[in-house]
């Protein structure tokens, strides 16, 4: 007999069609204490231009957000196609990792089992690399990264470095 939520629906049948949408792997991270804290979480997304705002869902069991409600800031690492290794390690629980903050907390809704955490983005950087995703249970990346048009100065540049 299979176990239906409140809503009627069955909730490994949800677990698995969510699986099949395709989302950013990133590494969120806080400094609490003085003492780095961090985890893999792939429900990154933007929400407004003005201001410039992202969120994050986190498990309201999660201990790093207990640490990111204490200090109210938090960085988000986007994960590049190489760093799946990286994603699996701070995707254990007590591993050694550390990032930057780039977040102040905004505001906190609770959603569920989920907490939704709106951060205030202050410092941005990119690099233009393959994106790590994540769908059906596995990490991959955009299957025509490498042939969008790019402009001539990025290939200049791509030609220097090699």
């Amino acid at each position: 007999m299979s176990h239906m939520s409140d809503t009627g629906i069955n909730p490994q049948c949800f677990r698995d069609l969510m699986a099949g949408v395709c989302a950013p792997v990133t590494v969120v991270s806080t400094t609490d204490a003085g003492k780095p804290y961090g985890a893999t979480v792939s429900s990154f997304a933007s929400l407004s231009l003005d201001p410039p705002l992202v969120t994050i869902a986190l498990d309201h069991r999660s201990g790093l957000l207990a640490h990111i409600l204490r200090v109210g800031r938090f960085g988000v690492n986007l994960l590049g196609h190489a760093q799946a290794d990286l994603a699996t390690l701070f995707a254990q629980r007590g591993a050694d990792r550390f990032a930057e903050t780039m977040c102040a907390a905004h505001d906190v809704i609770a959603g569920g089992d989920h907490e939704l955490i709106l951060g205030r983005v202050e410092a941005a950087s990119r690099a233009e690399l393959p994106p790590l995703i994540y769908a059906h249970r596995t990490f991959g990346t955009h299957s025509r990264y490498e042939q969008r048009p790019r402009t001539l100065i990025v290939d200049q540049i791509a030609a220097c470095a090699s």
